[in-house]
């Protein structure tokens, strides 16, 4: 009689079910304790590589959304500027208007006001600089933005120079310049009030220029919200894609872990019966 101990098929298959009820169960409770039903790309390599594809796509929108908001930043500095420019022209016509009636000294002293606040003006536009990019002091100052990877979704967006020399020569005759315009010449002007007035205007004309430059800036600004506004929803629904393919929904998990627990206590039981079975067999060769 030969020594070796062959299990009956009945045993085999329970044993079999046994070992796959085993295995699917570590399955599920890996997936609860990750969250994750595909891992790697073992577990699902068509799903794996392609919720990577899509996060990688997030990852890459979400640096370049980081960008635009700099950028917003680098636009708001100067359409700020801009304003604060606006109100230095508006002062310095006031000083325009006061010296038509003032006297010669009176005038000096307006003439000096004026020469400072012109000063400040430029302080103002040089100081006006986010992260070393100031799109107020010069007309080649370029803010340039990308917002994917293809070669054609950019956007620029060039600078301006406000400094008051520059907006006041783009419209100045040179004449009302030399008397008006320039501060130590207050105090000799003539009493016409007519230089005073043109050069009021020349400070008029460079308002409407200032103002016209930082709707040009402010209308970026909100463009760029607007974009800023769909990456971060574009983003949020990439990543939701690739939670799709590979994130474990814990209640279907939960449901087939005590699905598999229940089977797994039938399996043993249907085990020990096929056991019992085949060594009731055995005792009748006693």
């Amino acid at each position: 009689m030969s020594s070796n101990i062959v299990l009956g098929n009945a045993t085999r298959q329970n044993l079999l079910a046994l070992q796959n009820i085993n295995s699917n169960i570590s399955t599920v409770q890996e997936h609860l304790a990750t969250g994750l039903k595909v891992a790697s790309a073992v577990d699902n390599a068509v799903l794996f590589f392609q919720a990577q594809s899509l996060n990688d796509r997030a990852n890459d929108l979400s640096q370049r959304k980081s960008n635009i908001d700099q950028g917003i930043s680098s636009l708001t500095t100067a359409t700020q500027a801009s304003q604060s420019i606006v109100s230095i022209l508006q002062q310095m016509q006031g000083l325009l208007n006061s010296a038509k009636t003032e006297t010669a000294s009176q005038r000096a002293s307006t003439a000096t006001q004026f020469s400072t606040l012109a000063t400040q003006l430029n302080n103002l536009v040089n100081d006006a600089s986010y992260q070393g990019l100031n799109l107020v002091n010069s007309t080649a100052s370029v803010l340039s933005l990308q917002f994917s990877q293809s070669s054609t979704s950019t956007l620029k967006i060039n600078g301006f120079n406000q400094q008051v020399s520059t907006l006041v020569t783009v419209h100045a005759k040179a004449s009302v310049l030399a008397t008006a315009l320039t501060g130590s010449k207050f105090s000799v002007v003539s009493n016409k009030t007519s230089l005073f007035d043109a050069a009021f205007n020349l400070l008029q004309n460079a308002i409407y220029t200032a103002q016209a430059q930082a709707q040009s800036l402010g209308g970026n600004v909100t463009f760029l919200q607007t974009r800023l506004d769909f990456t971060s929803q574009y983003i949020t629904t990439l990543q939701g894609g690739a939670d799709k393919m590979t994130v474990a929904d814990v209640n279907v998990e939960s449901t087939n872990l005590v699905t598999l627990q229940t089977s797994q206590q039938l399996a043993i039981q249907s085990l020990s019966i096929a056991t019992q079975s085949e060594q009731n067999v055995l005792r009748l060769f006693h």
